[in-house]
């Protein structure tokens, strides 16, 4: 009983409030809408930047702001995969070959970065 009361204080404390949550939610929504409407990555219309792979990057950077790093990377990275057919014609092999091992070693160094941001809490 003790040790749960002690984990549920340390995750209580890691999370942000939920105003802080809804706020970075529309802060990248307003992004991702002014980005889609100028046609910034030349995708064309305003239809086209929201399908379900961006809407998986989008949840993963919500992820990132909300230091969920490891859930945020994997989405990120699988929207990423699935959208880069839409920028290449042929994927290059170097982006093969190179993009899931690189997605790994993120996800290794998100865990690091997570310790840290653990550390600090605990000291406070």
């Amino acid at each position: 009983m003790r040790h749960r009361d002690y984990y549920h204080h340390q995750f209580r404390e890691r999370e942000h409030h939920p105003r802080v949550s809804i706020g970075l939610f529309f802060i990248v929504l307003g992004a991702a809408l002014l980005v889609a409407t100028n046609d910034l990555l030349n995708l064309g219309s305003v239809s086209s930047y929201f399908t379900w792979e961006t809407a998986m990057i989008f949840i993963g950077v919500l992820l990132l702001l909300n230091l969920h790093f490891t859930g945020g990377l994997l989405l990120i990275a699988g929207g990423v995969w699935f959208l880069k057919d839409n920028f290449y014609v042929v994927t290059p092999e170097i982006v093969k070959t190179f993009y899931w091992p690189a997605v790994i070693v993120l996800i290794g160094l998100s865990f690091i970065l997570s310790s840290f941001f653990k550390r600090k809490n605990e000291s406070n």
